[in-house]
């Protein structure tokens, strides 16, 4: 069976013409014109290739050869095909790409299909509806209806509103959830989205686990008082300490190791006047590691030393945790398989932690879940400038073959 690089490309460019925002990356927000465009091209070409299709309550899209609509378990794979605002071409669609490429090479080489149901999950990134991977969780059974009709678009429509036209069902939600029973396993395929693999000149690596996150919301008030005439000494500012308190989460991560990561992506400073000193300031701090007590570590030296910082520079200090994901480590197992897989084809893969999140770490609940990385250029995704080598991408998809079936792929 031939893995075909040319179609797997051709699939890529076709998929990336489905965005609002044409020449400017991919912009396919959950449930909009562009997102269905790209739906139903996957759809298409796997009906092709006598697969059915089903989207559940959740409203992801699940693609099965018909030959195995009435036999478990099968092995599950996929990703999303939602976009953040003016990304990359391969963030997710490569996950939904190589498995239907399985399916295709399959019945154009005469071979029975593989035992695989490829899924596309919905709002997998988070931008459209304020929250990500919902498509997953739902299914999983981690969202309920009423937290769905909360979560609200650009348009002001909930998740249930927007998916209603395509799938979403509230009252069939607790009976499509997840029947672990019917699947081996899932294997998602993913850009690595960093650059160690790119400079390591290595095509792939197995994902053995997924790094938790915390989340935090970080308010410092301080008093407003006129740049000139207050001396420094006498000064309650709170965008100075608040600069302190990022330098220290910043710095903190050091000490952690384990490949920990702290971010301060937003902040807000009120009165935010140039002769003013600044009365009110507001960060968000995303910190992120692949052990908890690493979390743990890190959350109790992140508040002492911001608590430290408020007090000796006379402000207040208020610092909420909004988000508490744990550190999810993936099925050694299945792990164990991809590893086997790729020593057939002649290939030695390295171990990576996914320091994103990803559908993958919430359907390890539930059934026995891995990754397999694709090196990306320079690390960068989530940006127009987003590449890996389609001969990688290739080389994942002959993998992922050989790791759930018998049979071994010819080489792309």
């Amino acid at each position: 069976m031939r893995i075909s690089s040319q179609r797997l490309a051709n699939d890529i460019a076709a998929i990336a013409k489905a965005t609002e925002t044409p020449g400017q990356g991919a912009s396919r927000p959950t449930f909009s014109d562009a997102w269905a465009r790209a739906v139903e091209y996957v759809q298409s070409a796997a009906r092709d290739c006598g697969c059915v299709v089903h989207t559940d309550a959740a409203g992801n899209i699940h693609l099965r050869p018909s030959v195995h609509e009435r036999t478990s378990p099968v092995w599950l794979s996929g990703s999303h095909l939602d976009s953040v605002p003016q990304g990359g071409d391969l963030d997710g669609v490569l996950g939904v790409l190589a498995p239907l490429e399985l399916l295709r090479a399959a019945r154009e080489s005469g071979r029975p299909a593989p035992p695989l149901e490829v899924v596309i999950f919905a709002e997998e990134e988070g931008t459209t509806f304020g929250l990500g991977m919902i498509g997953s969780r739902a299914w999983a059974g981690m969202l309920v209806p009423d937290q769905l009709a909360q979560l609200r678009n650009a348009a002001g429509e909930s998740y249930l509103e927007a998916g209603s036209r395509h799938g979403v069902r509230p009252d069939r939600l607790a009976a499509e959830r997840i029947e672990p029973d019917q699947y081996r396993g899932f294997i998602e395929l993913h850009i690595e989205q960093g650059p160690a693999l790119w400079k390591r000149d290595e095509p792939l690596a197995v994902v053995t686990a997924i790094a938790g996150r915390r989340q935090y919301q970080v308010d410092v008030t301080g008093t407003a008082n006129h740049a000139g005439t207050t001396p420094m000494g006498e000064r309650r500012d709170a965008l100075a300490a608040a600069a302190e308190m990022i330098a220290a989460v910043e710095s903190l991560t050091t000490s952690l190791a384990y490949g920990a990561v702290a971010t301060v992506g937003r902040i807000t400073c009120h009165p935010n006047a140039v002769n003013v000193i600044a009365n009110r300031v507001s960060f968000t701090i995303d910190f992120r590691a692949a052990r908890d007590d690493v979390l743990e570590r890190g959350d109790a030296a992140m508040d002492a030393q911001l608590t430290t910082i408020a007090r000796r520079r006379g402000v207040e200090l208020q610092m909420s945790k909004n988000e508490s994901l744990a550190a999810t480590p993936l099925s050694p197992t299945v792990c164990e398989q991809l590893h086997s897989a790729a020593q057939r084809l002649g290939r030695a893969l390295p171990e990576t932690v996914s320091g994103a999140l990803h559908d993958a770490a919430i359907l390890a609940a539930s059934i026995p879940t891995a990754m397999l990385f694709i090196a990306s250029r320079g690390g960068i995704s989530h940006n127009p400038a987003e590449y890996s080598r389609i001969d990688d991408i290739a080389l994942a998809a002959e993998i992922l073959y050989a790791a759930i079936s018998d049979g071994e792929p010819e080489a792309a």
